[in-house]
């Protein structure tokens, strides 16, 4: 492989796919497959640091325009020293959450910023995912299970369900926009289930 994959997981808060996106790491990596688990915010320590900023403390913290500022800031870093030296070393690239969110969060569920989000990100990031995962998830059970992780990093629960809901309309409708990159797996069933499909899905595409 000269050239490595980029693989994106997407989806509500508690929809599960940040466990999906593990299970995928450690199978590809007993296939023999050279794997870069990382996330967003985050995955630098540039991008660590302002992670905290982001998901910490209260709803109200940031406007969504603040939101997409940082976001693009800590995405810009998490490419030039986690992602993009990865790929070039032809490693598959799995990440928890990227550009797509920021298109929901901050472009769409909190307001009509999409356009903004979209110019930020071809102007300093450029790049979408080889192929994203998107965990279909209800609303009201992925909030539940959010909330019961109990950690510091619940700035966006906070908003309740309301944004669940059109965070999850808004996942699907990005789905038919990106439907080159982009596949829907219904993360509501059995999780060894839903792992073999996105393993399945995956491989399709390595092959």
């Amino acid at each position: 492989m000269t050239n490595g994959i980029f693989i994106s997981f997407e989806g509500i808060d508690g929809s599960g796919k940040s466990t999906q996106a593990k299970r995928l790491v450690a199978t590809l990596r007993d296939l023999g497959h050279e794997v870069v688990h990382t996330r967003e915010p985050g995955g630098s320590t540039g991008a660590e640091e302002i992670r905290s900023l982001v998901l910490e403390g209260d709803p109200d913290r940031w406007s969504a325009e603040s939101e997409i500022l940082l976001f693009t800031a800590a995405r810009r870093d998490h490419m030039e020293k986690t992602i993009n030296p990865a790929i070039d070393a032809g490693k598959i690239v799995v990440c928890d959450r990227f550009a797509d969110s920021t298109r929901m969060y901050q472009g769409i569920s909190r307001g009509d910023l999409r356009d903004v989000v979209d110019q930020l990100h071809r102007l300093m990031i450029g790049r979408e995912p080889d192929l994203t995962v998107i965990v279909d998830m209800d609303p009201a059970t992925g909030l539940a299970r959010a909330l019961s992780r109990q950690t510091s990093e619940e700035r966006f629960e906070g908003f309740g369900e309301e944004l669940q809901a059109k965070m999850r309309a808004g996942f699907l409708k990005l789905a038919e926009e990106f439907s080159d990159r982009c596949v829907v797996i219904d993360g509501a069933r059995d999780m060894d289930h839903v792992a073999k499909e996105i393993l399945e899905t995956v491989q399709e595409h390595l092959s």
